[in-house]
């Protein structure tokens, strides 16, 4: 049996591109300020001054979020998501000074999805996306090869890349780390013994003194958890295992 010291001098294993937020504004003072606060969450930005180039960038770039702001030269933000919504159905916020009912309803009803008034606070904003994506993740397709995703609550692991999220944000597993999780998430509400994630990750004969599995779920814990001294993904059952929340 190979000893358990050299679990962890595997590779580290490279995951996750960051979810990609297309910024469409002319005014690039606000492209700035909102490129810092996205940029500084560990989001890929990408940037278009008017609605035709946006347009553009969707033909060639993979995009999981749109920022739309309303009044723009060339073609404005509510002929842009009338067109985007025409072929594909990621979040749009649109950004307007206007802040009448009806301006708001107008985006919603042409396929917005959230709608802010300027001058806005970046961290709601930030915050406001992240709800977007995560609920776009949940009950949409969301990203390529989602039939091989598990969505729970805000971790999301695409078993077919070997890509982790949490929070929309890229975590890095060693290949041990990510078949541990991939196993619990398979059996979301059921407690796996040590012994059971033993036997199915390594494949090899399990001995009560080994003390891999439990290693292996703290560091588990340490990359995916909020708090991981009070773990809310990977639940400890005592004197049984392990157990992965199923979302209710």
């Amino acid at each position: 049996m190979r000893p358990c010291n050299t679990c962890e001098t595997e590779r580290n294993y490279a995951v996750a591109q960051p979810a990609s937020i297309l910024l469409v504004d002319d005014e690039q003072d606000i492209i700035k300020l909102m490129e810092i606060y996205f940029a500084n969450e560990g989001y890929r930005i990408l940037k278009a001054n008017d609605g035709m180039q946006a347009l553009k960038l969707l033909e060639t770039e993979v995009i999981d979020l749109i920022i739309l702001d309303v009044m723009m030269p060339n073609m404005d933000g509510i002929e842009a998501c009338m067109k985007i919504r025409e072929q594909q159905k990621m979040p749009i916020i649109m950004l307007s000074a206007k802040s009448t009912d009806i301006d708001k309803i107008t985006g919603l009803s042409i396929g917005a999805d959230d709608y802010v008034t300027k001058p806005f606070n970046p961290l709601e904003l930030v915050a406001r996306a992240k709800s977007q994506l995560r609920r776009y993740h949940t009950f949409n397709d969301g990203r390529e090869s989602r039939e091989y995703e598990w969505v729970i609550d805000d971790l999301v692991i695409n078993t077919d890349t070997h890509e982790v999220w949490v929070d929309e944000k890229a975590v890095h597993l060693t290949p041990r780390e990510f078949a541990v999780l991939e196993l619990l998430a398979r059996h979301q509400g059921s407690v796996l013994s040590m012994e059971q994630i033993y036997r199915q990750v390594w494949k090899e004969e399990f001995m009560e003194s080994n003390n891999t599995v439990m290693v292996h779920i703290r560091k588990l814990r340490e990359k995916i958890e909020p708090d991981s001294k009070h773990p809310k993904f990977i639940q400890t059952v005592w004197g049984v295992g392990y157990k992965m929340i199923k979302p209710q």
